[in-house]
């Protein structure tokens, strides 16, 4: 790869790693049930039928997105939610609607002059 088509790839961003994590559905059961309260590593893992190393790597994933954070006390990992991950997904969301809301508007008008031209 010559060093100007690396300068084009897109380098991977917070919200990158957020929506990553947030793709399986195993991942997004576990903010689910944190959405409720902290929850040790057993607890998340109880509901889902895979070995406990796999879960792990499910959490592992989560924590460096952000999403949750998790503390050891004695032999026991509690994980937690983090709230201000989600809300940048959130803020990325909010202007990706807000653009097409615009662009999709502008389309309408668009279409709506040709049509008015059209029966003239």
């Amino acid at each position: 790869m010559t060093p100007h088509a690396a300068a084009r790839i897109p380098q991977p961003t917070p919200v990158d790693a957020i929506f990553r994590a947030l793709s399986d559905p195993t991942r997004r059961n576990v903010i689910e049930r944190l959405s409720r309260s902290p929850a040790s590593v057993s607890e998340l893992a109880k509901p889902h039928e895979m070995a406990l190393p796999s879960f792990v790597a499910h959490l592992k994933v989560l924590e460096t997105s952000g999403l949750v954070s998790s503390r050891k006390v004695g032999r026991v990992r509690t994980y937690q939610l983090e709230s201000g991950p989600m809300k940048l997904a959130e803020d990325w969301l909010e202007t990706q609607r807000t653009m097409w809301a615009r662009r999709l508007d502008r389309h309408d008008a668009y279409v709506l002059m040709l049509k008015k031209d059209m029966t003239e």
